[in-house]
């Protein structure tokens, strides 16, 4: 079986009340499917743009573009203050690019450094960027509802702000002049689920709006041609897929798929080995993202946002090969991490299993690699997971993430209720948050987490069912059908790609690439054997036994020729 499946997970179908008005969006398998993932309506499926919720619903858009106008006709400097994560490389292009469209003449923007500055607008960014004049604009992208000292910084130095982000926010807000962010008490809009980037875009098709009705003399872009970068970091950010959220990468993904995106997307794709004629969103999460966001887990955003801005195709292959490069050596650490971290918790006195979270720490870590190792114990566990290196100013740099059912960031908020002091600061969603805490604070911060993540689990938590969405026929495995769901997303967070099950004679088999299974397997009522690779699989089956195997029905594409394989999930044996 696959090495991020725990062993006594249970295989069960998932439920799909199929409604009589899904009878004409396709056939039976694709109402099945959609009816799982909770679609009742075809309009549900429409993702054309005439859809999209209007944005006078966001809280603060109006006061925001007051800000963005003034500025922009009074020819003062805008700064866009971004994260130094896909999203916040996206965002901060969209915004730049869109503000200089609409005629802004001092656009500029600072990305973070993740060492030097920390997260988001911080009184050290503010230190960076120095003062401001009257007039002059800050606005944060994908970061600020937390800011609430950066904020008072900026403004102490002359500047005004705008803070553009889609972060749950504390029990205290900033004191910005503007705030346009679906999660903050009091918004309307229905969209809470948009990444920074959705918010992004939101916010300047509101000044193109407003624009549009004070000066229609001015020549104005259409937003529509920046949604490439819209699904681009939405997808990256893995946020929930619901339906604003797929409409937006569905048109992006479009504009790409046709040769329409900016040149330094379509330059990531290529290094990526990707087609974007056949782009979907499993690429961007798999391919396009980790080597945007790895510029901003060991170099600096900035390189990824010149790839991002990039006029022509020269400059965008020349960055997008550094990026390439970048990713690289990420892979490198990461694989070093990895194993650092999997021979302490082989040491422990509890194993992994005994334990309700789990916490892991090496002086020697990258700060901007943890992410990617809690994420990585996180699958392989099936617990939350704290990973910490060294960060700035003598502080341990942490990067937590959960499992279904439990909100991290919550949990981390009730450590700090009990324990006032421990941690210094901390912030982020559902599933995956960031602190600070001093290393002196490590060993009671463990015992701490532990306790409060124990006190909130239940034994579905930390014993996932692997959910899929049934069997495929024999006649149904084949390259018709990989094709028709590869077509019938976008699939991602909340709206999951088909995942199947089914018993499967082994005919052949070998090790590719050191540690990945390549299989021929056969269905029982098939003449045919069709390929399955099962990644992170160094170990052999049994040729000619049976197993039940959980897939995905993928399209391969070798020496441009297209067949269905299985990408397997899970073995057992029948």
């Amino acid at each position: 079986m696959s090495r991020d499946t725990p062993v006594t997970a249970r295989i069960v179908e998932r439920e799909a009340d199929i409604a009589a008005a899904l009878a004409e969006v396709g056939p039976p398998l694709l109402q099945r499917l959609y009816a799982g993932r909770g679609v009742r309506s075809p309009d549900e499926l429409d993702y054309g743009l005439r859809h999209l919720p209007h944005y006078s619903t966001f809280k603060g858009i109006d006061s925001a573009c007051d800000l963005i106008e003034s500025a922009t006709h009074g020819g003062h400097r805008i700064l866009v203050v971004g994260d130094f994560d896909a999203d916040g490389a996206t965002s901060t292009t969209l915004v730049c690019d869109a503000l200089e469209a609409m005629g802004a003449r001092r656009v500029s923007y600072f990305l973070p450094h993740r060492a030097r500055h920390g997260y988001g607008l911080s009184p050290a960014v503010v230190e960076a960027v120095g003062t401001g004049e009257q007039g002059d604009l800050i606005i944060t992208v994908d970061n600020g509802i937390a800011s609430i000292a950066g904020v008072e910084a900026a403004q102490a130095a002359g500047w005004r702000v705008v803070v553009c982000d889609h972060h749950l926010p504390g029990d205290t807000l900033p004191a910005a002049e503007a705030i346009v962010n679906p999660n903050q008490p009091g918004c309307e809009f229905k969209g809470k689920a948009l990444a920074g980037v959705g918010v992004a875009f939101y916010l300047m098709a509101a000044v193109r709006a407003r624009l549009a009705e004070t000066q229609p003399e001015r020549a104005l872009p259409r937003l529509s041609d920046y949604l490439d970068l819209v699904a681009v970091g939405t997808v990256a950010d893995v946020v929930v897929l619901d339906h604003l959220n797929r409409m937006l990468v569905s048109q992006g993904l479009r504009r790409i798929r046709q040769g329409k995106a900016r040149p330094g997307i379509a330059a990531l794709i290529e290094v990526a080995g990707r087609d974007a004629a056949r782009l979907n969103a499993a690429d961007i999460g798999f391919a396009v993202g980790p080597r945007l966001n790895a510029a901003g887990r060991l170099e600096d955003m900035s390189i990824g946002v010149a790839c991002l801005r990039a006029s022509d195709t020269p400059t965008a292959t020349s960055k997008a090969s550094e990026l390439a490069a970048i990713n690289r050596q990420r892979q490198s650490v990461q694989r070093r991490m990895q194993s650092d971290a999997d021979n302490a918790l082989a040491k422990l006195d509890r194993a992994p299993a005994e334990r309700a979270a789990l916490v892991v720490h090496s002086d020697d870590w990258h700060e901007g690699i943890v992410g990617l190792i809690a994420s990585r114990l996180r699958e392989h566990h099936g617990r939350a997971v704290v990973a910490f290196a060294p960060g700035a100013h003598g502080l341990l740099k942490g990067s937590a993430r959960s499992i279904a059912g439990l909100h991290i960031r919550d949990a981390l908020a009730a450590v700090d209720a009990r324990h006032p002091g421990l941690i210094t600061q901390f912030g982020g969603h559902a599933q995956a948050a960031g602190l600070v805490l001093s290393p002196d604070a490590l060993h009671d911060f463990e015992q701490a987490f532990e306790t409060t993540v124990a006190a909130r689990l239940t034994p579905a938590m930390l014993s996932p069912d692997i959910v899929t969405d049934g069997s495929l026929t024999a006649q149904e495995l084949n390259l018709d059908t990989a094709r028709l769901l590869e077509a019938s997303g976008p699939w991602g967070n909340g709206f999951e790609e088909p995942l199947f099950h089914g018993l499967f004679e082994v005919v052949s088999q070998r090790i590719v690439g050191e540690r990945h299974l390549k299989l021929e397997v056969r269905h029982p009522q098939a003449s045919t054997t069709i390929e399955a690779m099962v990644f992170n699989q160094a170990d052999l089956l049994e040729t000619g036994a049976v197993y039940r195997l959980v897939y995905r029905l993928a399209v391969n594409v070798f020496r441009e020729r297209m067949s269905a394989n299985l990408i397997v999930s899970a073995v057992r044996r029948n």
